[in-house]
């Protein structure tokens, strides 16, 4: 495979961008490559620089959940580029949007935009903080909830693929005010709510956590989550920047029956543009300023094109049949994949829930951070290339998610199985 172009440009862009890239996992450090750069994108195909083409399974991270280019998100991106790019002023399609969203999630009773995941959740706990008076965020192992101060306590994510404990430049007092517990710890989780020396404003969970890979919530987990918080009156936030319009149209909230006070939302409801979300009870919403006094503001919030592309999305997911059709494509891809793990005799524990789902190179059931950290990386990384040299683009980290979206066909998610035997066996063989 010809990469001498992606080659070059990483080059000049390490003269002028920290690492030659705008995000860390994109460096490709830990699976043992550099970046490819790519070009141009169609359904659920990349293009890089080159001219080599991919079967994506990273999506953009998520938000492609009808793959690249959708005709549809491009007609109204189109029709709305026409009249202006950016006002800095409210717009008739953020009413729109916002009124798709309240409706679609059982927490939101009001909803504000902002331009990324990261500073929804950061909105979020600054929200719950201001609302109860309270200091202490408890967030979980592993979880990543974007690069702000206060969430790069035993982060997942990048954090997490780069073998960073925390970050420099995060003052001692801002570490001091959040607590990391084991995921899907029910004595731990009591203990800690419990603790009466403790100010907890709010817990922030990934309902289904994807920064560590996938890992799903154990039987009751996240309704005894709710039910501590709501006896104790501590905020309940779920981050569902990636379970958010993925696992079903109400997220992962209406998925498991278990309603949070505020919700963060992320790419998928800009059709992938930067754009992200938080809201929920109108009591705690109303905090926000203009109407309380906690502060949060954007240019680009309620952003025109972000608006468009996120109702055309909305739209096409609401069609009837669409989750199932997409879980179905899913399930069958999962079972496939894990006939040829056990065909080959290699170790892989393949944890899925929808169209998200990891496979890790390990014989112990991933159930939390510590497990997820048994898994083979090297294995993992030889197997990422093995996979990008046969046209598959998978994510550049053990600790990411792989996306099914509704483009993949039967015949390249028949090819991907076909590539992947043949990369277990080369791998059983070492």
């Amino acid at each position: 495979m010809n990469t001498s172009k992606s080659e070059q440009m990483f080059e000049a862009a390490q003269r002028v961008i920290p690492g030659g890239v705008n995000s860390p996992v994109r460096a490709c450090r830990s699976v043992g490559c550099d970046p490819l750069f790519i070009e141009r994108a169609a359904g659920s195909t990349v293009t890089d620089v080159d001219g080599n083409q991919f079967i994506d399974f990273v999506c953009s991270w998520g938000p492609m959940i009808f793959g690249h280019a959708h005709p549809r998100i491009l007609a109204a991106l189109r029709e709305t580029m026409e009249h202006g790019t950016s006002f800095g002023a409210p717009t008739p399609t953020e009413i729109e949007l916002a009124e798709l969203v309240v409706d679609a999630l059982p927490s939101l009773e009001k909803v504000r935009f902002v331009s990324s995941g990261t500073e929804a959740t950061m909105s979020a706990i600054r929200l719950a903080r201001g609302y109860t008076g309270r200091k202490v965020v408890v967030k979980f192992d592993g979880c990543y909830h974007g690069h702000a101060d206060s969430f790069l306590v035993k982060a997942g994510s990048g954090v997490l693929t780069l073998g960073i404990p925390g970050s420099p430049g995060v003052p001692d007092e801002i570490v001091r005010n959040t607590i990391s517990i084991p995921y899907n710890d029910e004595a731990t989780l009591e203990q800690t709510l419990r603790d009466p020396a403790l100010e907890i404003a709010c817990v922030i969970i990934e309902p289904v956590a994807g920064n560590m890979g996938c890992v799903s919530p154990a039987p009751n987990f996240l309704k005894t989550l709710r039910q501590l918080t709501a006896e104790l009156g501590i905020v309940l936030i779920f981050d569902e920047v990636i379970t958010g319009f993925r696992l079903s149209y109400g997220g992962a909230q209406q998925f498991y029956g278990v309603t949070p006070d505020l919700t963060c939302l992320g790419k998928i409801i800009g059709g992938g543009l930067p754009v992200g979300a938080y809201g929920g009870k109108a009591e705690i919403m109303d905090q926000i300023a203009p109407d309380g006094p906690v502060y949060q503001a954007g240019t680009l919030s309620g952003n025109p094109l972000a608006m468009a592309a996120g109702i055309a999305t909305l739209g096409l997911l609401g069609e009837d049949g669409f989750y199932d059709r997409l879980n179905a494509k899913a399930d069958s891809f999962a079972a496939g994949l894990s006939e040829i793990a056990e065909r080959a005799g290699i170790p892989v524990q393949l944890n899925r829930v929808g169209s998200l789902m990891t496979g890790f190179f390990t014989e112990t059931p991933v159930v939390d951070f510590n497990s997820a950290m048994l898994a083979d990386t090297d294995r993992y990384g030889c197997h990422y290339r093995q996979m990008l040299s046969r046209g598959i683009y998978l994510a550049p980290s053990q600790f990411e998610v792989a996306f099914i979206s509704a483009a993949h066909s039967d015949e390249q998610l028949s090819k991907t199985l076909e590539m992947t035997e043949w990369s277990f066996k080369k791998l059983a063989d070492k």
